[in-house]
């Protein structure tokens, strides 16, 4: 019984040690992306899942990492902040703008900005003052609409969908007119990008027309395990199917960033912060 103990305090340690360095650090995942209809090569940096963490003063460790990776544009795929009544959006606010001084910025809404945005009785100026600071310097802060880049022949849409896609433990259906109805119909033959924080309906985004999907939301699983992947996902589902990574649907892409920090449960086991560079290329 002694033995058996000690090998479980042991482990019990281990792990508070994995989980304490891996919400405390972050890594650089790269994807490296075909699409034909692109008018030139463009390296895309890809933040979500922050809730106001800071590696370092004033998110020095993160900037300082995105300056030698020097990418062509900056996408936020949501959730930079956490709704909390009496919080605040300053960490995330002062990197957010840091970022679009030297980078556009395209910002598109997670599922803590959508809360904060639509109950200001319980929030209230939060979301206000946070759209208002970081659009004042210069970031494209997209809520169900899009952004056309000539330059590189692409629209980037920015999705907001309703609060219950968001609902525990039993997923929902998307129709498909749904999306059509709040984004309108895509160029198919611009690059369709669509910043859409949950990666559950990744099926709908691609048949919507979506050449490429980059999402957050999911924390990465919180835990990793070697095979199985992310354990839990914020929808209660065990072993979700879109953890972190690349997928395929037909002709579309998704990159799912693991975010960079945590919330409520402040776990992250094998499972480090992430900075995502997306390389679209023409070949």
């Amino acid at each position: 019984m002694a033995v058996f103990l000690g090998v479980i305090v042991v482990l019990a340690v281990f792990f508070i040690i994995v989980m304490i360095l891996d919400c405390n650090r972050f890594v650089v995942r790269k994807y490296r992306c075909r699409e034909g209809k692109i008018r030139k090569d463009v390296k895309v940096l890809l933040l979500s899942d922050l809730h106001n963490k800071s590696f370092g003063r004033g998110n020095i460790r993160l900037l300082k990492a995105i300056d030698q990776i020097a990418p062509d544009m900056v996408l936020i795929a949501g959730d930079m902040y956490t709704s909390t009544a009496g919080g605040d959006t300053q960490t995330a606010a002062e990197l957010v703008c840091a970022l679009a001084e030297k980078y556009p910025v395209y910002y598109g809404n997670g599922n803590h900005e959508h809360r904060t945005r639509l109950f200001p009785m319980e929030f209230s100026d939060m979301y206000r003052k946070f759209s208002e600071k970081i659009e004042s310097a210069g970031v494209i802060h997209l809520v169900n609409e899009k952004v056309s880049l000539p330059n590189f022949n692409m629209d980037i849409y920015g999705l907001e969908i309703d609060r219950e896609y968001y609902r525990k433990f039993k997923g929902m259906q998307m129709e498909g007119a749904y999306l059509e109805k709040i984004l309108g119909r895509p160029d198919k033959n611009k690059v369709s990008l669509l910043i859409a924080h949950n990666p559950d309906y990744f099926k709908s985004y691609a048949a919507w027309g979506a050449d490429l999907v980059v999402s957050g939301h999911v924390h990465g699983g919180l835990m990793r395990l070697p095979v199985l992947g992310g354990v839990v996902s914020p929808a209660i589902r065990l072993f979700p199917k879109y953890d972190g990574g690349e997928f395929r649907e037909g002709d579309s892409i998704m990159i799912l960033g693991r975010g960079l920090g945590t919330h409520t449960l402040p776990i992250r086991i094998f499972n480090p912060g992430e900075l995502v560079v997306i390389e679209l290329c023409q070949s």
